[in-house]
C-alpha cells in the first residue's frame, strides 16, 4: 500500500494496513505539501506581506503577529491590497513539488477565511465587524473564498490530493464567538469551498486549535474530512472520540500545549497511544504528526523521540487482523 493509498483509506474509513504519520524527517512521513509561491497566506516571523500586514516576531517561535493592520476603516475596501494569484509565475514550482512527493498523499495550502480577515482588520475590529458591519465583512470573506475556489482548480490539476488551510476558532474552552455568528457567516462559505473541494476530487482538511466543538458537527455537515488540531487535552480525547470519532478523521499531534510540555517521555508515549485508541476506528479515522516548530512550543528532543517513537509503535499495532 502506498502512502497516498493508506491516507485515502484511512479517510474514507477502508482499513488502511497501518495509520498514516508525518513526523520529523528521519522517521517518516505519508504526508508531502504543495504550495504556490508565494502563498498569499504566508505568516511571516517579521516584515511586510502581499496585503501589507506588518509582522513582528513573537519570541523565539517562527512565527509572527500583525501588529499593523492594511484594512483600518471599510470605506478604504477599495484600496486594500489583494494579491493577485491567477498570475502563472506563483504556479511555477508546484509541478516539481508534485515530482518530489512521490507516491505520499500531496495536501494543497489554501488561503485562511478567518484567520486573513483578523490578520487584515485586527482580532476586535472583526469581532465588532461580525454586529456593526457584516455586510462588509462577508465582502472580504467572499474575496478569500474566490481565491480558495481558484486555487483548487489549479491544485488539482497539478495533482494534489487534499485541501486544507488554517483558522484557529477556539479558546481554551470555548469559540472565540458565538457559534450563531459562525453559523450565519462563516458556515456557508466553508460549504462553497469544500463542495468545490470534493468536486475537483480533493478531500478537505482544517486546522484549528482551542475548543471546537460547539461547530465540529456543523464542518463535518458541510464536508470537512480531517481536522487538524494541534490541543485535545482541553476538549478530552474520550469526549471527542465519543462524540465525533468514525464521522471524521482526526490529524493530531501530543497536545503541545500540556503533554508534549510537561509530560515524561513515558507519558508521551502513552498519549500516543490513547490518542489512536480514542479517535480512531479499527478501519481509520486518525493520523499522526508531530509539531514543526519545537523549539517555539517548548518541546525537547527527547520529548520528540518519544512521540515519534510513541506513534509509530501506536499506528503499526492498529494493522487489522
Amino acid at each position: 500500500m502506498t502512502s497516498r493509498e493508506r491516507v485515502q483509506k484511512t479517510i474514507r474509513f477502508e482499513t488502511p494496513d497501518r495509520l498514516p504519520y508525518h513526523l520529523p524527517e528521519k522517521h517518516g512521513s505519508d504526508i508531502a505539501w504543495m504550495s504556490m509561491e508565494p502563498h498569499p497566506d504566508a505568516r511571516l516571523c517579521s516584515g511586510i506581506d502581499e496585503w501589507d500586514c506588518a509582522w513582528e516576531n513573537v519570541g523565539v517561535s517562527n512565527l509572527g503577529e500583525v501588529t499593523l493592520f492594511p484594512l483600518q476603516d471599510w470605506d478604504d475596501l477599495d484600496k486594500l491590497k489583494i494579491p493577485e494569484i491567477s498570475s502563472d509565475a506563483r504556479w511555477l514550482a508546484i509541478e516539481a513539488q508534485r515530482r518530489e512527493a512521490g507516491d505520499r498523499f500531496i495536501i494543497a495550502r489554501g488561503v485562511s477565511i478567518y484567520e486573513r480577515i483578523h490578520f487584515i482588520r485586527g482580532l476586535q475590529d472583526t469581532w465588532m465587524d461580525i454586529i456593526e458591519e457584516p455586510e462588509e465583512l462577508c465582502k472580504l470573506i467572499d474575496i478569500l473564498v474566490e481565491m480558495n475556489l481558484y486555487a483548487i482548480e489549479r491544485y488539482a490539476a497539478a495533482g494534489a490530493n487534499g485541501y486544507m488551510w488554517w483558522d484557529d476558532w477556539g479558546l481554551q474552552d470555548s469559540l472565540m464567538i458565538s457559534p450563531k455568528n459562525w453559523r450565519e457567516i462563516w458556515k456557508p462559505r466553508y460549504a462553497r469551498i469544500y463542495k468545490a473541494a470534493h468536486e475537483a476530487g480533493l478531500y478537505t482538511f482544517l486546522h484549528s486549535c482551542g475548543d471546537i466543538t460547539s461547530i465540529l458537527n456543523d464542518l463535518i455537515e458541510v464536508g470537512l474530512d480531517v481536522i487538524q488540531m494541534d490541543q485535545q487535552q482541553n476538549m478530552g480525547l474520550e469526549r471527542l472520540g465519543r462524540e465525533f470519532g468514525g464521522r471524521i478523521t482526526f490529524w493530531c499531534p501530543v497536545d503541545i500545549q500540556n503533554r508534549m510540555v510537561q509530560g515524561s517521555a513515558k507519558e508521551i508515549e502513552s498519549y500516543c497511544g490513547d490518542l489512536v485508541k480514542f479517535l480512531s476506528r479499527p478501519e481509520g479515522g486518525f493520523m499522526a504528526k508531530w509539531y514543526d516548530d519545537p523549539e517555539g512550543a517548548g518541546h525537547t528532543p527527547e520529548a520528540i523521540e518519544a512521540m515519534a517513537q510513541g506513534f509509530k509503535a501506536a499506528c503499526s499495532l492498529h494493522t487489522p487482523d
